[in-house]
């Protein structure tokens, strides 16, 4: 499954349960090209650049990116850019499973009592990179 935008609730005693929005949320891919990262050119790097749209009513604290990377180069893991009208709003990395896939979990909302405070709202670009290798053949062991 392509990465994907999606928000979900916390459970008790801090474990997490994701829900899909109740409201949806606008995602679309954009076209990218690939950057060369070693000198054999056997290791590329992948952006992956789609939009985000988080509703005003938004109710759910969660938020999480996903995707699954297909000849994941082992350690290097993906690279999450959150971007509002072109300026940077957030930035994380997560690990690559051994299935190849990956997930970052980050607040959309916080609510403290009586005071809440949406973290995210409105529209994003995100970026995000993976590191590949060209020929899945050339995957060392």
């Amino acid at each position: 499954m392509n990465s994907a935008i999606c928000f979900g609730l916390a459970a008790l005693a801090a474990l997490f349960v994701m829900f899909p929005n109740s409201t949806s949320s606008v995602s679309e891919e954009f076209p990218s090209i690939p950057t060369l990262v070693s000198d054999d050119k056997s290791i590329i790097l992948q952006q992956k650049i789609i939009s985000m749209h988080i509703p005003e009513d938004n109710t759910l604290p969660w938020a999480f990116v996903e995707g699954k990377v297909i000849n994941a180069v082992d350690g290097y893991p993906v690279i999450i850019q959150i971007y509002k009208n072109g300026e940077p709003v957030h930035f994380a990395q997560t690990d690559v499973k051994e299935d190849g896939s990956y997930e970052y979990k980050f607040r959309a909302r916080n609510v403290d009592g009586d005071q809440v405070i949406n973290i995210f709202q409105g529209d994003y670009t995100v970026k995000i990179f993976k590191t590949v290798y060209v020929d899945p053949t050339s995957k060392l062991v």
